[in-house]
């Protein structure tokens, strides 16, 4: 359940804050002080940090981070396909294993954006989740770096979302080490990162993980 729920207040930072995240983020603060401290202390940063900030000034750094810089983009499949007719390819392969699983995106969403494998991961299908999120380990570790190397507020998001994934391969290892000298493919021109997730309509850690969320 820690692990779920900390996916899940994870999911809801890494959208584009907006006035329905100002409302809910006394709550977020709440329940990420009841997790395991692997998780909490990260939260607890970012809620710190953010703290003094206006919704504007958010939503500002948060466009400048995740939109206009691409080692720092929140679109898993852009990191190793780019902007190209494969990725395409790797984006129909999570829109089936959300198919599978009773999960229909709406079309302002792309299936491979952090917040929506996040709420996939905590509230349809935890072992599905998992496994797609293992299978991009190597970018998720990459943008936690990239995010830390720049100051980023949500490096601190990132660094409870990896608190939540399975130890690091050798594999995993060298594929993230891969990434880091290549970045993404050079033909990827950006995605904005202010996909519509709508935030989950929750008043207590139970009934976020219990009412499925906003689906």
């Amino acid at each position: 359940m820690s692990v779920q729920l900390a996916q899940i207040i994870a999911s809801s930072i890494l959208v584009y804050p907006d006035d329905r995240f100002l409302n809910r983020r006394e709550e977020l603060l709440r329940l990420s002080e009841n997790l395991d401290d692997d998780y909490a202390f990260p939260f607890m940063e970012f809620f710190n940090a953010t703290n003094h900030l206006t919704i504007d000034s958010l939503a500002k750094h948060y466009v400048e981070v995740f939109d206009m810089r691409r080692k720092c983009s929140l679109f898993l499949t852009s990191w190793t396909h780019g902007d190209t007719r494969n990725r395409g390819m790797a984006l129909l392969h999570f829109k089936e294993i959300y198919r599978e699983s009773g999960m229909v995106l709406t079309d302002e969403e792309l299936p491979d954006h952090l917040a929506v494998v996040l709420e996939f991961a905590a509230i349809k299908d935890p072992i599905a989740g998992r496994l797609l999120l293992g299978e991009h380990r190597a970018p998720i570790e990459l943008l936690k770096t990239s995010l830390h190397e720049i100051n980023s507020y949500y490096a601190f998001v990132l660094d409870a979302i990896v608190a939540t994934l399975p130890a690091m391969t050798p594999e995993l290892a060298e594929r993230a080490r891969a990434l880091a000298l290549s970045g993404p493919p050079k033909e990827y021109v950006g995605l904005s990162g202010a996909v519509n997730v709508a935030l989950l309509p929750f008043s207590s850690s139970q009934s976020l993980i219990s009412d499925g969320g906003r689906r």
